[in-house]
């Protein structure tokens, strides 16, 4: 009996043990969409604070993420950008675990600005799920091996625009929510996460559109697609439309959802109490605009980045302050406690530190690359790339 109680015992904690996660970044700005880390991340950025370097094979706008003790992130290459990459390394030594390599099937041609690998790659802890501009959607397991790959230009051709797609997929519920929206075609998928096979379709407005959907867990789970028209809170696994915000949206800024609340990018911001959606606005500010960049609420305040960092109460929308940064931007925030990390287009990451009262430029650094991609963060650590390298910065 005592043989037997052990066995069970080691094979008990063995399941518990690989069960247990570190802290994971499975999709743009983290589990919850928030941009917030649930550890404290270092306030200083240094030479001495970035712990590893690797170079990466092409082009990307497409942010890291973090599924255990592994990095993930995506890459296109070639003339045309047609060759796309998915890279994995250690958390900790970068050192490089695999690559696959795949060809594009779609339109390829973007912006100087964008490439091919500009959306995110998504995971549901299981499966690696990577969207590229050329709409090609691919999954593949933790270790890279195919399970499925979905060329959506062969059945949607006219579903592109010409200065590229970056709308990062979301996974939910095993359902994996892509949105492909342009002046032409424009559609929203619910995939199965098994094989790529459609639940739903949803024909969306025909406007080019570059947000990506927000997930709420809170009164029920929802993900809103956001669009020139506004907002639609779909049911993830049927697609049924739960609610509508019809007033307009941004194309470019993602939605926001902290608690029961949902801040839209829509005429300034406005924010919705997502028990009661159907009702007026909880508050609309004009001013509070942000330009590139999605807002972000951390240490009890809601800020928008353009030129400025913008801070306001998330209760009223009342201004509290603003703090001149050095722009441009294109990567959204990330932030942990009083502490806001910003990377501009020209490599300088700033470290803010935010309090009710002010704004105040703690510690910067210059990469010396162009970064337009939101960091990553997981364990302490942020996790940043540009078109040719991905840093690991830590304490």
């Amino acid at each position: 009996m005592s043989y037997i109680r052990s066995f069970l015992l080691i094979t008990l904690t063995l399941n518990c043990t690989q069960n247990l996660r570190a802290e994971d970044w499975r999709q743009f700005r983290g589990n919850n969409i928030s941009g917030v880390s649930a550890s404290p991340l270092p306030d200083v950025i240094s030479g001495d604070t970035i712990k590893w370097e690797v170079d990466l094979p092409g082009r990307g706008l497409s942010a890291p993420i973090v599924v255990g003790d592994r990095v993930y992130v995506s890459a296109s290459s070639g003339f045309d950008q047609d060759r796309l990459h998915l890279l994995c390394f250690n958390k900790q030594t970068g050192t490089q675990i695999f690559e696959r390599q795949f060809w594009a099937t779609g339109r390829t041609v973007s912006h100087p600005k964008m490439s091919n690998a500009t959306p995110t790659p998504c995971s549901d802890g299981e499966r690696i799920f990577i969207t590229f501009s050329s709409n090609d959607v691919i999954c593949t397991d933790l270790d890279g091996k195919l399970r499925w790959f979905r060329g959506m230009n062969y059945d949607y051709p006219n579903a592109t625009n010409s200065l590229g797609m970056s709308s990062s997929p979301v996974v939910i519920d095993e359902t994996l929510i892509v949105q492909v929206e342009s002046d032409a075609d424009s559609f929203a998928f619910g995939l199965n996460v098994k094989d790529g096979t459609e639940r739903w379709q949803l024909e969306r407005p025909r406007k080019a559109n570059w947000t990506s959907p927000t997930i709420v867990e809170k009164p029920q789970p929802l993900v809103l697609l956001q669009s020139a028209k506004g907002i639609d809170a779909i049911e993830p696994k049927t697609g049924k439309s739960v609610w509508k915000y019809d007033s307009g949206a941004s194309t470019i800024p993602s939605s926001l959802v902290s608690g029961e609340v949902v801040y839209i990018p829509s005429n300034g911001i406005t924010a919705i109490d997502l028990n009661k959606p159907n009702d007026d606005a909880l508050w609309n500010v004009k001013r509070l605009r942000p330009s590139t960049p999605s807002p972000i609420l951390t240490n009890g305040m809601l800020l928008t980045v353009g030129s400025v960092i913008t801070a306001a109460e998330p209760d009223t929308g009342d201004k509290l302050w603003e703090f001149r940064v050095s722009g441009p931007f294109s990567a959204s925030p990330i932030a942990s406690g009083k502490y806001v990390y910003l990377f501009s287009e020209n490599g300088l990451a700033q470290v803010v530190e935010v309090s009710k009262e002010e704004g105040k430029l703690i510690s910067d650094y210059d990469f010396g690359e162009k970064i337009l991609a939101t960091p990553a963060a997981s364990d302490g650590a942020i996790f940043v790339r540009s078109d040719g390298h991905l840093w690991k910065i830590g304490n």
